[in-house]
């Protein structure tokens, strides 16, 4: 077996064509990460500690775990049980008694952890040179930046050393790494994925955010890591619109995407990104999307608060004890940053939160007129030596385009846009960022992806090429048969809670000759209930569907009670998993078994 880079989808279908073997793979990689020259890595697990997920493994069927084998990079200001939590900063370390909320989640899904990735220390930097473990270097040119603060997690991404990883982001960390190694990176909606067990960098702002190499990974991390967590008091449930049975786009025609006037856009001397940007934009143009020139100046106006305001208090309000203790046990530069908070006060915060909801009602009236607001994720990049040089301004500068995301609620994603030529003839990467307002998640990833796909890039630095999207389709023992009798029949009104999930119509049938049908209170939608009795039931009429096993979770939660997931028999004498109901619930419904079925039911009203 080489070693190549993988999307979690490619991954999954070489398990289980059996080319090589999760443990082959894992221990591959694991050895592979030891020898990193990017500075991508602060701590690692041991290969006893990988023997200890490989054994957890080998107890699970590969068609339950969407994440089976997957290896995965964790940002080390996210807690991760078996290792230290150092957020970049070696005096702070402590050793967490628990993982962070997403980081169970991911691993209850079968991915397993390689190690904790460098940052710029305390998550405050867009440059990933602010570490004592050094700058991690850009994937493409090792002189240059990697882009923070999440740096190591976006380049072990970049580098093909992990499949996915987690990042966080504040003013920007989960978007500039992504452009400057040509992944993708999702800022999703602020809340949506729990930061229990996450080192705050300004907790009411602070966003866990994923990198990937396609849209259809960042989905399905997306539903996996994605859980409500009530112990964050800062988690948001999602909304039904933005889960994975969001329709996908075809094409972005009759699509209105705003874009900046020329005299807001920045790129800082750099002629090549600002022509790879108009390239972009013509690239929309081209794929149907009409394209509108909006007033930038509200959305810049509000970055500078992050900074300049008294937001820069809250990364002192998360490590005060520390730092009071000995400031210099913080880089020097992190020391200007942090200790400048105290010259902010509660007059100036409460001020400050007046300024931005002005800004945030002036904004929201330009991103509601639109589908997406398309600008650069970063303007330009820089070597590793400028940065040291300048690192006030032009760590400001990488955050041009994305300080405000947070600030204002808004849902991000970073997409590969293009490669140029840096002073020293080497190749950089161009991304672009859609935003848009908050649970926009899904349909700015639909909107991605037509994006990537028409880029045809391949997968960060490696030379693997980009995967068509849905290439891999799930095998047979990845699907689950499920009959239905009622609002998910083919035509009704919650059948696109099945196709949208990729589900196949099998066959339509009846049950065995055991059912009352009872049309139940509630709706609209109207449903009914089966209730099995097999001395006065009647043949029902079902429909059998095939869905992907790892879309069944999302579709029965949106199934209300007194409905469930049990075995109905049908008239084969089979018995198939489907929906049942209840018993208490006939005693308020009505029997409608007559019908023989829901559909001959709602035609008799």
């Amino acid at each position: 077996m080489t070693t190549s880079t993988y999307t979690i989808l490619q991954l999954r279908e070489a398990y289980l064509s059996k080319q090589f073997s999760a443990k082959q793979f894992l221990q591959q990689q694991l050895a592979a990460v030891n020898n990193d020259t990017n500075n991508c890595w602060i701590s690692l697990i041991s290969e006893q500690q990988l023997n200890h997920y490989l054994d957890a493994l080998e107890q699970q069927n590969i068609a339950d775990l969407p994440l089976y084998g997957v290896p995965f990079a964790i940002k080390d200001n996210i807690d991760l049980v078996e290792l230290p939590t150092t957020a970049g900063c070696k005096e702070y370390s402590y050793q967490p008694s628990d993982s962070a909320f997403v980081v169970k989640q991911l691993i209850a899904a079968g991915a397993v952890p390689l190690g904790k990735t460098n940052l710029d220390q305390f998550a405050t930097g867009l440059v990933g040179t602010r570490s004592p473990w050094g700058a991690v270097k850009n994937s493409f040119d090792e002189n240059y930046i990697s882009g923070g603060s999440s740096s190591g997690s976006a380049v072990s991404v970049a580098k093909g050393q992990v499949c996915f990883s987690l990042g966080t982001d504040t003013a920007g960390s989960g978007r500039v790494p992504a452009a400057l190694n040509n992944i993708l990176g999702l800022k999703a909606t602020k809340g949506l994925l729990s930061c229990s067990g996450v080192v705050p960098a300004c907790k009411s702002l602070d966003c866990v955010t994923l990198f990937a190499h396609t849209t259809d990974d960042l989905n399905l991390l997306l539903d996996v890591a994605g859980e409500y967590d009530a112990k964050d008091c800062y988690a948001r449930p999602n909304q039904d619109s933005n889960t994975s049975h969001y329709q996908p786009l075809s094409e972005l025609t009759g699509l209105k995407i705003a874009v900046a006037k020329a005299e807001n856009l920045a790129f800082f001397g750099n002629a090549s990104t600002e022509q790879l940007f108009g390239e972009s934009l013509a690239q929309l143009r081209r794929l149907g999307a009409e394209l509108v020139e909006i007033d930038f100046e509200p959305f810049l106006a509000a970055a500078k608060l992050l900074y300049e305001g008294p937001w820069v208090a809250e990364r002192y309000a998360a490590i005060e004890a520390f730092f009071e203790r000995d400031p210099n046990q913080c880089l020097p530069v992190i020391q200007t940053i942090i200790g400048g908070a105290k010259q902010h006060d509660a007059v100036g915060a409460f001020k400050a939160f007046y300024q931005l909801q002005a800004y945030k009602v002036t904004c929201d009236q330009v991103v509601e007129q639109f589908d997406a607001i398309v600008t650069p994720t970063a303007g330009s990049s820089y070597t590793i030596e400028a940065v040291n040089q300048d690192p006030i301004q032009l760590n400001s500068n990488m955050g041009y385009y994305t300080n405000f995301m947070n600030l204002l609620d808004y849902s991000a994603v970073s997409v590969p846009a293009g490669f140029y030529h840096n002073p020293q003839g080497q190749q950089q990467s161009f991304g672009i960022t859609l935003f848009s307002c908050a649970y926009a998640d899904r349909r700015l990833l639909s909107m991605s992806a037509l994006i990537q796909q028409d880029n045809g890039f391949e997968l960060g630095a490696s030379k693997q090429p980009l995967p068509t999207l849905d290439a891999v389709a799930p095998c047979e023992d990845e699907m689950m048969d499920l009959a239905v009798c009622g609002a998910h029949l083919s035509g009704l009104p919650l059948n696109g809670q099945l196709t949208e999930r990729a589900g196949q119509l099998v066959k339509a049938t009846h049950s065995a000759a055991a059912y009352k049908l009872y049309a139940l209170a509630g709706g609209p939608p109207a449903r009914p209930g089966m209730i099995r009795d097999e001395q006065n039931g009647v043949a029902i009429e079902v429909e059998v569907w095939r869905l992907p096993k790892q879309h069944l979770g999302s579709f029965l939660q949106g199934i209300p009670h007194p409905l469930g997931l049990g075995k109905i028999e049908l008239a084969d004498g089979t018995w198939v998993n489907s929906f049942i109901c209840e018993g208490y619930a006939a005693a308020t419904a009505k029997d409608v078994s007559e019908f023989g079925g829901w559909r001959a039911y709602l035609a008799s009203l």
